[in-house]
């Protein structure tokens, strides 16, 4: 995100984070899943996964699955970072670098070993307040993120960041799910990361990166493309009797929203 894990290292991840804590277990494979970012509601029947914002509570006899906005900041968050880390806000002289597609979001920076770190603790603490919540894994977003930061990051500085990640998920308990980056999808399997959530792969034909190397622990979001969402067909006929794949629309709302779209394979 090597393939493949050394023993030593499969052998850690099955062991409990804390004295007491319950091992470390990855979401079922090829389960049917939601992805509930926009707001909680109640799982529709067969749903066995469900993706949740860190501020929400996990959905009851689901596998949780705790969203974590990691790489960047939230829109509501931006005074808080630039108060208590501001030296995380990745800079384009001397002005903070945004996410061109989400307006409000801006970049953190992980250019460096001490940066790196001192965003871990930030990790740690949303980490525990999720176990703590009774979820059972995080989903870290925009890992990516070195794709829109002008050059000032590379994925080297993404593969270090995530080792981070990884262990401040299993010292919480939490299985790791690798948000996107298929580019470096095999070192991130190597070091300890549990499966994958692969937004539009099928749009961008990339599934292949993150199946050969997760296998059937891949979670498939794929958005409507205004063209009789073509590219949620083509993955249903391709993938969808292997691994979980889900039609939602881009501002994840509830089903009684306006434009909510919600739709599984079969």
């Amino acid at each position: 995100m090597i393939q493949g894990r050394r023993p030593a290292v499969i052998a850690a991840a099955l062991l409990p984070a804390t004295p007491g804590a319950a091992a470390i277990v990855a979401p079922p494979p090829a389960a049917p899943f939601d992805y509930q970012l926009g707001g909680a509601y109640p799982p529709g029947p067969g749903v066995r996964v469900v993706f949740r914002d860190r501020a929400e509570a996990p959905a009851p006899r689901r596998y949780g699955v705790c969203y974590l906005n990691a790489f960047q900041t939230q829109p509501h968050e931006r005074a808080w970072w630039m108060r208590r880390h501001p030296r995380l806000i990745l800079r384009a002289a001397g002005r903070p670098v945004g996410d061109p597609g989400w307006p409000g979001e801006l970049l953190l920076d992980v250019s460096t070993p001490d940066r790196r770190r001192e965003l871990a603790g930030v990790w740690r603490a949303w980490m525990r307040g999720c176990a703590r919540r009774g979820y059972r894994a995080v989903d870290p977003d925009n890992l990516d993120s070195w794709t829109r930061s002008r050059g000032l990051l590379t994925p080297a500085d993404a593969v270090a960041a995530a080792r981070l990640l990884v262990r401040e998920a299993r010292r919480a308990g939490l299985a790791a799910g690798q948000k996107n980056a298929a580019e470096i999808a095999r070192p991130l399997r190597a070091m300890g990361f549990d499966f994958a959530v692969a937004e539009e792969c099928e749009a961008h034909r990339e599934c292949g990166a993150y199946t050969r190397v997760y296998g059937r622990r891949v979670f498939e979001v794929e958005y409507p493309s205004g063209a009789g969402d073509t590219a949620f067909t083509r993955a249903c006929a391709a993938r969808g009797g292997r691994i979980a794949v889900l039609l939602r629309d881009r501002g994840l709302v509830p089903p009684r929203a306006v434009g909510h779209v919600e739709r599984r394979c079969g």
